[in-house]
């Protein structure tokens, strides 16, 4: 059977500053094209490489396209959308004759004057490879589905975990619904129960309320003719008419089955939305309380600066508090500043030298803070993950620096990314799990590489262009009232 790959996975922010170019595209894992992405990611905790895992069982030849995956960030330009979707549109049709096809999208992605990013590459793929070729896409947990991505795939399965763990399960999950189609006669029919939510960060999978809605989840797809079944947790800081939270359901030649196991769980999360919402305050109203507590290493994790969800990354909300505090045995991963960085480079490793600090991509992230330093190490930013979610596969945060005043350690990065593990820190000479105090700029993701040794974690929500309360966030384009924006 020869199967299509590729990916145009994007998670796009309406209200972030920071701009998707085409240099975006060529950050993070890069551009690739062909064979470049099955030698990249064989083996690797991701979508695509759980495509190929399932190719490989089943006896597919991959016909790979094309993989572009820039980091959370802005609309894309339509011209470049446009010739990103193009290079897929002719990968699929330069390789003759197809059995199916396998996508790695986001559910997420907004290009300027397009909406719906997922539907729209799906209308496209649709409308050159007919009525009768299988479309099965691995989707992100926080996607915003609409009626058109269920009509033109064949089936859409989404991550169950976050922090997002199980990429590589839900990619062989993809393949094997496949080969279903192909080879055991399975017809899939898809169902879509949208909810009137915005999910809030009440959302790890580990644990309750979550754990309670995935195992209701896992019972759903338990049932006789269920195929599959997933939650969208929704990305909410997309302000597009198909924002909000959903449960979607494929059975086998039924869509009744399908339309009513969503609108049973779609009920009952909705019931439940007060129990996905969570506070989050400031460090410096959370951090009396966590020394009190002495349960080390305590981590502070900003969601509002999270470069995952397309924030800037250079808020310094989190910096002066730990500052304020002289505390020692603090750490901050990261703060994206290649101005201080091109600074300590400029004096070298050993150097002392007076430093602004972030605050610079919008007056939203706060004044910069003016820092004493000793720059400890420089790097490149090249490093190899080494987590549970993207292990083994290369990052670059590109050229980078270890600035520490008295006890508070600061990584300074040129490239937006969040920390999924320990390992960049630790090429630059910082070993977080030595520290007493570590501010992280991410949402979850973070969890995945620490929350097993550290002694508390607190959400924490800083200034920032994410922030509801600092920047006015305003949404004018929802398709239908949304709680909690709305009293429903």
């Amino acid at each position: 059977m020869r199967i299509i790959i590729g990916a145009i996975s994007h998670e796009t922010s309406t209200f972030t500053p920071v701009p998707t170019t085409r240099e975006s595209y060529d950050e993070r894992f890069g551009l690739l094209r062909g064979a470049q992405i099955l030698e990249t990611f064989r083996d690797s905790n991701t979508p695509i490489g759980g495509f190929i895992a399932g190719a490989d069982a089943h006896g597919f030849e991959l016909i790979p396209t094309i993989l572009a995956e820039p980091h959370p960030s802005g609309p894309t330009p339509k011209p470049l959308f446009d010739e990103i979707l193009a290079e897929l549109l002719a990968g699929i049709r330069s390789a003759g004759a197809i059995d199916g096809i396998l996508l790695e999208l986001h559910g997420a992605m907004v290009a300027e004057g397009v909406d719906d990013g997922e539907g729209h590459v799906l209308e496209a793929v649709r409308r050159l490879v007919g009525p009768k070729v299988p479309i099965v896409v691995q989707l992100d947990i926080h996607s915003n589905i609409s009626y058109r991505m269920v009509a033109l795939a064949d089936v859409l399965i989404g991550r169950e975990t976050y922090p997002e763990v199980d990429m590589a399960e839900r990619g062989r999950e993809c393949a094997d619904v496949l080969n279903l189609i192909l080879h055991e006669g399975l017809r899939p029919e898809m169902a879509l129960c949208r909810i009137p939510m915005a999910w809030g960060m009440n959302q790890i999978t580990a644990h309750l309320p979550m754990r309670e809605a995935i195992e209701y989840l896992h019972r759903i797809e338990a049932r006789p003719g269920i195929v599959c079944a997933s939650i969208a947790t929704c990305f909410p800081l997309a302000d597009i008419p198909d924002m909000g939270a959903s449960v979607y359901v494929v059975a086998d030649g039924d869509r009744a089955l399908a339309q009513d196991a969503a609108d049973e769980l779609g009920a009952w999360l909705f019931e439940r939305r007060a129990d996905w919402q969570l506070a989050m305050p400031r460090t410096g109203n959370l951090l009396p309380a966590a020394e009190t507590a002495g349960l080390f290493p305590v981590v502070f994790a900003d969601r509002n600066d999270n470069p995952g969800g397309g924030a800037p990354g250079d808020s310094t909300g989190m910096l002066q508090t730990f500052l304020t505090a002289k505390l020692q045995d603090a750490c901050l991963l990261y703060i994206v500043d290649p101005e201080a960085i091109a600074q300590c480079q400029a004096v070298g490793v050993g150097a002392n030298l007076e430093l602004m600090v972030g605050g610079k991509s919008s007056p939203l992230q706060g004044a910069p803070c003016r820092m004493h330093v000793e720059v400890v190490a420089l790097s490149d930013g090249a490093f190899e993950y080494d987590g549970p979610m993207y292990a083994g596969l290369q990052g670059r945060m590109g050229p980078s620096a270890h600035i520490r005043q008295d006890g508070v350690h600061v990584l300074l990065v040129s490239e937006r990314e969040q920390p999924f593990d320990t390992a960049f820190a630790r090429t630059l000479g910082l070993d977080p799990r030595s520290m007493r105090y570590i501010g992280v700029k991410s949402a979850a993701h973070f969890r995945a590489g620490f929350e097993d040794w550290a002694g508390a974690v607190h959400v924490v929500g800083e200034p920032g262009v994410h922030d509801m309360e600092t920047a006015g966030l305003t949404f004018r384009h929802l398709g239908r009232n949304v709680y909690p924006f709305d009293n429903i």
